[in-house]
């Protein structure tokens, strides 16, 4: 692949790559300001709730002012001034992403690294703006406001991102004095890895948002905390709760039945895991295509219905003037309607039931898939040899599929302790409430039906850590049985 930019001296060269490193660095670390609710720098007062970020504050202007009303109506507080602190976060929101923008582009030609570094630039200077701007809206809190009700304060992180944008403006101005002018007759060109790379980077950015950085709380199971506190170090008790969770005996019963509830709900879960597979295959076996495609339509819907419409359905067929029960009355077979909802008699294979009517035909697509990347040839040589159509699914369809199917088993195993929330949440009842609670709805119940965040963020933590060492225990089993991993 030939070489997207034009030569540049070995000093030079060097110091436009430590100046982009440095640019990447402080943008990416700004980015991640704008989710950080601690490092909030628009959070002026302490009637702003602590726990809005940079982004909520620039885009939400409601939840900015939800605890300001009165002071608001009463003019304690200017609306100027709550408007003037929005504008300027929203400013500073979009300046960060112009300069993200810009370093994503900054992957390309000389061409493309100049338009990047005019962006980065004016994402710095967006930044400093709005940060002026809060700070104004600081000032003018100070002096237009009642300090007694306002409660004015001076954020950590103002000086931060005041820092950092700075830091980008000063960087981004010396790359674009550093980078080699473009040819004039030059076009945007990108790398193939690097378009590839950004093409990656939104989903590795939403897997950062939605599964790492919530491991931030993991440190509310060290505190003595409750809903509504300000989390300090005199509320720091250590491993407290760690104890607590297996010194209590009532505690501890509950956890013990909960594991047994989700594990064994897990474990009928893996052992009909097999069923997907055995579906897909007989599915490719149906010639009619018509037929084939209204059949995985009919068994993919169910998937994109939630728990909350299913249990609707389930209601209006087993409940006590349901459909069944309507039916078995007329027919002259009960002498009253039954509600088929209520008990916990079979609870674990009616949550399976449910569970794989709901999952079967999405389960299957992967399989489908699957099918179709088969070499035809082998279906060919196995009729030449005079295989039927069962005998070419168990000796060439089903060994096609093992792969796949080995790798999801792992991965199932090892979220074991995962069996989600909602379906148990929507189908709970007062009795059956004992065998359906598994781990996520009793740690749901925990922290938000009896505010002991601590032990629900201690469960939760404790089941993510099981969870990492079956993946790799897995992983280990599979490379002894397999001679492959899947990590």
């Amino acid at each position: 692949m030939r070489n997207l930019e034009p030569p540049l001296s070995g000093v030079r060269r060097a110091a436009a790559d430590y100046t982009e490193i440095a640019l990447r660095v402080a943008i990416v670390f700004l980015i991640a300001m704008l989710f950080f609710p601690g490092l909030n720098p628009a959070r002026i007062s302490e009637k702003i709730n602590r726990n809005m970020s940079l982004f909520s504050s620039g885009f939400l202007y409601g939840s900015l002012v939800a605890d300001m009303g009165r002071l608001l109506a009463r003019q304690w507080i200017p609306a100027g001034t709550m408007r003037l602190l929005y504008f300027a976060s929203m400013l500073s929101c979009l300046g960060i992403f112009a300069a993200g923008a810009g370093a994503a582009m900054s992957m390309g030609n000389a061409r493309f690294k100049r338009l990047a570094h005019i962006g980065e630039i004016a994402g710095g200077a967006a930044v400093l703006v709005g940060m002026l701007g809060i700070r104004f809206a600081h000032y003018q809190l100070l002096t237009l406001s009642e300090l007694d009700k306002s409660k004015p304060m001076l954020p950590v992180g103002l000086t931060v991102t005041l820092s950092a944008g700075a830091a980008v403006l000063l960087l981004a101005i010396l790359a674009l004095a550093l980078s080699a002018a473009p040819a004039k007759d030059e076009k945007y060109e990108m790398d193939l890895r690097m378009q590839l790379f950004l093409m990656l980077l939104p989903f590795v950015l939403l897997v950062f948002l939605f599964n790492y950085l919530p491991l931030f709380g993991w440190r509310y199971a060290f505190f003595d905390y409750k809903v509504g506190d300000v989390l300090t170090m005199d509320k720091f008790v250590g491993f407290k709760w760690f104890t607590y969770l297996f010194r209590n005996e009532a505690t501890r019963r509950d956890v013990v039945r909960v594991l047994t509830n989700t594990l064994a709900m897990s474990a009928l879960g893996i052992v009909t895991s097999w069923f997907p597979m055995a579906f897909a295959i007989f599915l490719s076996e149906i010639r009619n295509t018509r037929l084939r495609r209204m059949i995985q339509t009919l068994t993919t819907v169910p998937n994109f219905i939630s728990w909350v419409l299913v249990y609707a359905v389930a209601f209006c067929i087993f409940s006590t003037d349901g459909f069944l029960s309507s039916l078995m009355v007329n027919a002259g077979a009960w002498a009253s309607g039954k509600n088929l909802l209520m008990g916990d008699s079979h609870i674990w294979l009616k949550m399976l039931a449910w569970g794989v009517w709901k999952g079967l035909g999405w389960s299957a697509i992967m399989y489908i898939a699957a099918i179709t990347g088969i070499d035809q040839q082998l279906y060919e040589a196995a009729t030449v040899d005079g295989a039927g159509r069962f005998g070419k699914m168990w000796h060439i369809t089903l060994p096609e599929l093992i792969p796949t199917f080995m790798v999801l088993l792992l991965l199932a195993i090892a979220g074991i302790l995962n069996n989600g929330m909602e379906q148990y949440l929507v189908f709970e009842n007062a009795t059956n409430t004992d065998p359906i609670t598994v781990l996520d709805l009793y740690v749901y119940k925990l922290g938000i039906g009896k505010g002991s965040i601590p032990l629900s963020t201690l469960i939760g933590m404790v089941k993510s850590l099981v969870s990492v060492a079956l993946l790799f225990g897995a992983n280990w089993i599979s490379k002894l049985v397999r001679g492959s991993t899947i990590v």
